[in-house]
């Protein structure tokens, strides 16, 4: 296969992850199609234009290009998309037609999933499917989704010819909550640039920030419930050593974005932790290496998570990470060797293994070593190469039916 149409509808590739619903899936799906393009794949990323004056079609690079599809209100919210999938769907099956067709598609998250089923029976094209989250695995740590997405998935599951998961504990909820899918299941695990994303030196990276000489403990991501923003205040509240300080780098997010800010700032007032917590924009993403190196130690609390890029980054920076027991943190984090992961989010339990980091550095140093090295083993060449295998399996297939 020469050519693939990658759907991204509620987020841009080319969005700045942090900002709005722009996250980890942001930096998967623009790293991913960037190294498929490099090994002569033409691939065509449609999401949803977001805003005016966008261009309609953004050549990233040779073989990667983006195009906005106009579809709906520039300003809808995710919870509005669903409205205008019928209208997004048709617009890109005019532009493939018109731009000489594809050959497989490739749908990200459950919104891009529907529009992938529509077009797969509308074009007769294979689908696959990258649903980075999923309702009843978020369910599992306390999101529940609606309805109409549960059925959406379950319908998007029954007609996928193939799914991508992120890693094995990925692979293992799936089987466990969804059963025996259709189509073919593939771990396709995200990469790391380690051009950018390795490690530094701590001082200099503390001078270009800014920094003195605090221990710092290090949050990025989105601010919103299933990120855990809170617990990573309530480790710093937990804590023994009144010295360490906070830095949350990211923006609120989703529906409940701007109720978690308000909460988070009570929180941090209610634990007597004003000017301990320090609040960063969402930065661009090559930029967030800084930050990874200034910290001592990176918390990544979440409720869920398919994968964790930010945990990810963190390792490949030579820094220990601190992190919920869930998804794909597990296989992540290589408890006690290149950090910890911890049940329940359970905040003593955060706090003593953050105490331990700040207070042995010789553990510490050791730990990050450990997961620098570990980092290594994911690329997103090797990405690109597992997800080009499962298209390429695809050409020896009959299309999976609608179940």
């Amino acid at each position: 296969m020469k050519r693939v149409a990658i759907i991204s509808m509620h987020t841009s590739p080319l969005a700045q992850p942090g900002v709005g619903d722009g996250g980890g899936m942001n930096v998967y799906v623009r790293e991913l199609v960037s190294a498929m393009a490099q090994t002569g794949l033409q691939c065509t990323t449609y999401t949803r234009a977001w805003c005016e004056g966008l261009p309609e079609v953004v050549d990233v690079e040779p073989n990667h290009k983006v195009v906005h599809i106009k579809a709906g209100k520039f300003d809808l919210s995710k919870d509005e998309l669903l409205d205008v999938v019928d209208e997004f769907t048709q617009l890109v099956a005019i532009h493939i037609e018109q731009n000489g067709g594809t050959d497989v598609l490739h749908a990200n998250y459950w919104l891009s999933g529907l529009v992938g089923h529509r077009l797969k029976h509308q074009l007769g094209l294979p689908l696959v499917t990258t649903f980075h989250t999923l309702a009843r695995v978020k369910s599992l740590g306390g999101d529940t989704e609606s309805v109409v997405r549960e059925r959406a998935e379950l319908e998007i599951i029954g007609c996928a010819d193939a799914i991508c998961v992120s890693c094995p504990e990925e692979l293992s909820q799936f089987r466990a909550l969804y059963g025996k899918s259709p189509g073919a299941v593939t771990v396709a695990s995200p990469g790391v640039d380690t051009a950018f994303f390795s490690p530094g030196d701590r001082k200099g990276a503390r001078h270009a920030l800014g920094w003195g000489n605090k221990p710092l403990l290090l949050f990025v991501g989105r601010i919103q419930p299933l990120k855990g923003v809170d617990v990573a205040v309530q480790t710093l509240a937990a804590l023994e050593r009144t010295d360490a300080e906070l830095m949350v780098v990211g923006g609120a997010s989703g529906a409940f974005g701007t109720s978690e800010t308000t909460h988070v700032q009570r929180l941090i007032s209610e634990l007597g932790l004003t000017g301990r917590v320090h609040f960063v924009a969402p930065q661009p993403h090559h930029l967030l290496s800084t930050y990874y190196r200034a910290a001592d130690v990176v918390l990544v609390p979440s409720r869920s998570e398919s994968f964790g890029l930010v945990a990810l980054e963190a390792a490949a920076c030579g820094i220990p990470v601190v992190a919920s027991a869930v998804g794909g943190l597990l296989n992540l984090v290589e408890h006690e060797r290149t950090g910890y992961v911890v049940k329940n989010r359970d905040i003593e339990t955060f706090a003593r293994y953050t105490a331990r980091l700040l207070d042995d550095s010789i553990l510490s140093l050791s730990m990050g070593t450990h997961a620098a090295h570990r980092a290594r083993n994911y690329s997103w060449a090797s990405t690109a190469a597992s997800v080009i295998g499962v298209y390429d399996a695809l050409e020896a297939r009959q299309l999976v039916a609608c179940s």
